[in-house]
C-alpha cells in the first residue's frame, strides 16, 4: 500500500471529527487493536479500551480540535509503504467528567498500519504541548 499524503491525512481528519463529535464506534473502525496515546495533557499512556470507554463514557469531550494538514510531514516506511507517519499540529480543547478544561496546541505523531489495500489504522499517537509562538 502506497502511504500517500491524502489517504493519510484523511484517516488523521477522520480520527478529529470522531474525538469532537464523540464517536466511538468510528474511532474503533480507525483504531489499531493494540492502539496506544501518550496524552498531550500529562504523557499519561492510554489504551485503546481506556480512550473508547472514555468516550463511550462521556468522561472526556474534545469540543474543538483545530489542525493543519498543509503544515503536516507525511512519510512512509517499509517495502510496501505499509507504514505510514504524519507529524502534524493541532489546537485542542478538551473536557474531563468532572468538569475541568484543558487546552493545548500541540506537535503530534501518529503511525499508521494498512490494514488493508485500500484502509489504514492508527497504532500509536503521542501529543507533545507546544507554546504558543510570542
Amino acid at each position: 500500500m502506497s502511504a500517500d499524503r491524502p489517504s493519510l491525512l484523511d484517516h488523521d481528519r477522520r480520527f478529529f471529527e470522531a474525538l469532537t463529535a464523540a464517536e466511538p464506534e468510528v474511532l474503533d473502525d480507525l483504531l489499531a487493536d493494540d492502539f496506544v496515546l501518550v496524552s498531550v495533557e500529562d504523557g499519561a499512556v492510554v489504551s485503546r479500551d481506556v480512550l473508547l470507554d472514555a468516550i463511550t463514557a462521556g468522561a472526556v469531550r474534545f469540543p474543538a480540535i483545530e489542525t493543519f494538514p498543509e503544515e503536516a510531514i507525511v512519510r512512509h516506511l517499509g517495502d510496501a509503504g505499509d507504514v505510514g507517519i504524519v507529524v502534524g499540529r493541532t489546537g485542542m480543547n478538551f473536557t474531563h467528567s468532572d468538569g475541568t478544561t484543558f487546552s493545548a496546541g500541540s506537535r503530534y505523531t501518529h503511525v499508521y498500519i494498512a490494514a488493508s489495500p485500500t484502509a489504514w489504522r492508527l497504532v500509536s499517537a503521542q501529543g507533545t504541548p507546544v507554546k504558543a509562538p510570542a
